[in-house]
């Protein structure tokens, strides 16, 4: 995965071409590239970025931001009672908890 300017890129190889292509990831609008290197389509993720970035503006339209912060979560009562209470005994509040327990874990999965 690339990452430029706040933006994700995941690549693909595809073997029938024999070259790298990839999408952003991260948001609704579609951004995708492609290379015969990992350093070509590197260059072509940063490239379709700002080809994406100076679109939006020349249309005068906000771009679609990679990410909020905001995550809404829905759950049952109970395992609402459950992260309650096991944010309370950490002394924080559910918000500060979630996000210390969820980044951890997806870290985890991210190195394995």
């Amino acid at each position: 995965m690339f990452t430029y300017k706040g933006y994700t890129g995941h690549i693909e190889i595809d073997p029938d071409a024999n070259i790298l292509c990839g999408r952003v990831i991260d948001i609704k609008d579609v951004i995708t590239f492609k290379g015969e290197t990992v350093e070509e389509a590197r260059q072509a993720f940063q490239d379709s970025v700002d080809d994406y970035l100076e679109w939006c503006e020349e249309l005068g339209e906000e771009p679609d931001k990679p990410f909020s912060g905001k995550l809404p979560f829905r759950t049952t009562p109970e395992h609402h009672r459950k992260i309650f209470i096991a944010a309370t005994k950490a002394g924080k509040s559910i918000n500060a908890w979630m996000d210390e327990v969820l980044t951890k874990a997806a870290d985890q999965t991210i190195r394995a």
